[in-house]
């Protein structure tokens, strides 16, 4: 974790932040916007507190300037010390006059963050686009899968989502009311590039300069991932990730959108969850594209990773200003039981989920294999040492994704999501589960204590390889009502954040 270091596309914006005790400016921001945190008051003992700029608030020991946001930016104004207990206002109201509660459990939340902390949010563009035909954007590999009747539950559909394509201003004032740092989004690949080659689609690109222009105009800080899993629709009928080709036209696509938008984004993120897209997509099948490979899904892995460091190579010919890095799903995993059978399947599981993605990237080689297991790796036999040199490429962060962990037990078995896959079935292991967790909606144990514990293993493991990490994905799903009249109790989330 990297709190001291921010990352700005306007070098300027850094400086001019250590010097001062507001916001970033970018052009188009208002005054409002700046100031939109005066209205906050605080109490010691029945008394507020001065500031040279306005009234202060605080959390535990430390303290923040509520007109110019000085603590929660890093650079506290000379008014403000750790002055002992604070007890913040329950309701307060905010600039817009509505009413904000502030649970003790967001009270604490607040204390944890250290004054440099970026905290933000995330999407996929497929998830909340909508708007799949709209602006010359072409199918992608998830439109044909979810068309599929018995793939999407309820038979739901992507063709709407969260309409962000049509609301972008209004997400964007959402996230601004928030008070979030930074915001990672996706670009869909197929918006931009819709036949996955060639020809690039205006109206596409165009989309994302006034994404990211206005998330500036706003103080949020862009993040873009260039691949959350939408593959264009012409190259997964090629064989998508199964062919090395995908992996080059990956690059090209990465060419152009550093070209477009180097100038502005803060950080770049290649892909999202590789192990996700071989590990659902082409190993089980149960999201897009729906193969169930088992075993021989391993080159994606491969090709994906390729893809990786050529998106890298493309990036930084491009001169992009921004940080580069990649985002990888990563849990620990333990086995059941210590029989030996428990044991080397977890090791088995642990290299499908965690090494295989890591180790080349960070170390330039694949993981030793446990001499049992290396049949069901034969594909990964033939990668050349050119191949790793281009995967193993020098990164400004990682990004690790940490949803919970994972227990391994020999046999079938049905307390994992995943073990209603029937490609599940023919595997001689299975998730097991935690009894002494809660679950969340996605049948997941809520185990936010394992992060520190994953944190740990990937600083053991890799030492002075390991980037300063980001993390990029986190939390919890839990059900809610199709239809609400007022606000929506968010403990569950609270509790987890």
């Amino acid at each position: 974790l990297d709190p001291g270091t921010r990352h700005y596309p306007d070098r300027d914006a850094k400086e001019r932040l250590n010097n001062s005790s507001s916001m970033p400016e970018y052009s188009g921001r208002s005054e409002s916007a700046r100031s939109r945190h005066s209205v906050a008051a605080v109490q010691r003992v029945g008394q507020s507190l001065p500031c040279h700029r306005g009234r202060a608030t605080a959390v535990g020991q430390s303290l923040h300037c509520s007109r110019c946001n000085a603590t929660r930016w890093g650079n506290p104004c000379s008014a403000i010390n750790a002055l002992g207990a604070i007890v913040l206002n329950r309701r307060r109201m905010d600039d817009r006059g509505m009413t904000v509660q502030d649970s003790v459990a967001v009270q604490a939340l607040a204390a944890r963050l250290s004054p440099g902390f970026t905290l933000g949010v995330s999407s996929a563009a497929f998830q909340i686009e909508g708007s799949l035909a709209a602006g010359g954007r072409g199918p992608s590999g998830w439109d044909a899968f979810a068309e599929k009747p018995g793939n999407i539950l309820h038979g739901h559909s992507p063709a709407v989502a969260c309409d962000h394509y049509n609301r972008a201003d209004e997400d964007i004032e959402l996230m601004r009311a928030l008070g979030i740092d930074s915001y990672r989004f996706s670009i869909s690949w197929p918006r931009v590039q819709p036949e996955g080659n060639g020809r690039l689609n205006a109206a596409g690109l165009d989309f994302y300069d006034r994404l990211i222009d206005r998330l500036l105009a706003a103080g949020i800080s862009p993040m873009a991932t260039l691949y959350h899993w939408d593959t264009p629709l012409p190259l997964e009928h090629r064989g998508g990730w199964m062919e090395r080709s995908t992996a080059e036209r990956f690059a090209e696509y990465s060419a152009a959108a550093g070209k477009r938008f180097g100038d502005r984004v803060a950080q770049w993120v290649t892909l999202n969850e590789p192990a996700s897209v071989t590990l659902n997509g082409y190993a089980l099948g149960v999201h897009a594209p729906g193969r169930g490979l088992l075993f021989d899904a391993l080159p994606s892995v491969h090709h994906q990773l390729l893809g990786h460091g050529l998106a890298v190579q493309a990036l930084r010919a491009e001169g992009v200003a921004g940080a580069i890095g990649v985002a990888n799903l990563h849990s620990p995993v333990r086995p059941a039981t210590g029989s030996i059978a428990d044991r080397l399947l977890a090791r088995v599981f642990d290299l499908v989920l965690n090494r295989l993605y890591a180790d080349p990237i960070l170390l330039g080689r694949f993981p030793r294999l446990p001499l049992i297991a290396r049949p069901w790796f034969r594909s990964m036999r033939s990668i050349s040492d050119a191949d790793l040199a281009t995967i193993h490429q020098p990164l400004d962060f990682y990004g690790l994704n940490y949803y919970y962990p994972v227990k391994v037990a020999t046999g079938r078995g049905v307390d994992s999501p995943s073990a209603a896959a029937e490609a599940m079935l023919k595997v001689p292991f299975h998730m097991a589960a935690f009894p002494e967790y809660e679950r969340t909606g996605f049948g997941w144990p809520v185990a936010p204590d394992h992060l520190g514990i994953l944190l740990r293993e990937l600083k053991d493991r890799y030492g002075e390889s390991l980037p300063p990490l980001y993390i990029t994905e986190s939390g919890a799903s839990f059900p809610e009502p199709d239809h609400v009249t007022g606000p929506i109790p968010d403990a569950g989330r609270i509790s987890y954040l």
